[in-house]
C-alpha cells in the first residue's frame, strides 16, 4: 500500500500549508519541539540514570519516578503535538525520508516501553532487581536515543 497520496494530502492541507507558508510559525513549532525533547531527556535521563546508579543513589526510585512522572507526560505530549504539526507542514519530505521511517518506527515502541515496562518497575514502591533496573534503563536510553537521533537526522536528509 502506497501511502504518498495520504502524506500529499496531510502537507496540502489548511494546517500543512499553514505552517509551511508562515513566516514564524515552524521555526517556533520547532524550538519548541526541541525543549520539549530537551525535557523529555532529561526527564527520562534522570531516572534511568538512577535506575543504573549513577547518581542519585540515596534517592529512591519509586520517589523519584513519581514526582518526575507528570513532567514525562507533559514532555510527551509536547513532543507529539508539535511534532504531528511539524509533520504537516513537510509530509512528503518525510516520506521519502528513511530517518523518519525509523523515527516512527522506533516512536510507538519506545512509547510502550516507557509506560508499560520501565514506569510500573520505577513506579513500584519495592526497589527494582539489580539487574531488571539496569535492562530498563538501558533499553529505555538506547530506544530514546533512537528516536531522538533519527528525528534530528530529518532535518538534515532531503
Amino acid at each position: 500500500m502506497d501511502l504518498l497520496p495520504l502524506f500529499e494530502w496531510c502537507e496540502a492541507s489548511w494546517l500543512g500549508q499553514l505552517v509551511r507558508v508562515s513566516t514564524w510559525l515552524f521555526p517556533v513549532l520547532e524550538s519548541v519541539h526541541l525543549l520539549g525533547l530537551s525535557l523529555l531527556g532529561g526527564v527520562l535521563l534522570v531516572v534511568d540514570l538512577r535506575l543504573l546508579n549513577v547518581m542519585l543513589r540515596d534517592q529512591p526510585v519509586a520517589t523519584l519516578g513519581r514526582g518526575l512522572h507528570p513532567w514525562l507526560n507533559r514532555a510527551v505530549a509536547l513532543m507529539l503535538s508539535t511534532g504531528f504539526l511539524l509533520f504537516m507542514s513537510e509530509a512528503v519530505k518525510c516520506y521519502h525520508s528513511p530517518a523518519f521511517r525509523l523515527k516512527m518506527a522506533t516512536l510507538p515502541v519506545a512509547l510502550a516501553f516507557t509506560y508499560l515496562v520501565r514506569q510500573p518497575v520505577v513506579l513500584r514502591d519495592a526497589p527494582p532487581h539489580v539487574w531488571r533496573a539496569r535492562a530498563v534503563a538501558a533499553g529505555s536510553i538506547l530506544l530514546w536515543l533512537t528516536v531522538a537521533a533519527s528525528g534530528r537526522w530529518i532535518g538534515f536528509s532531503s
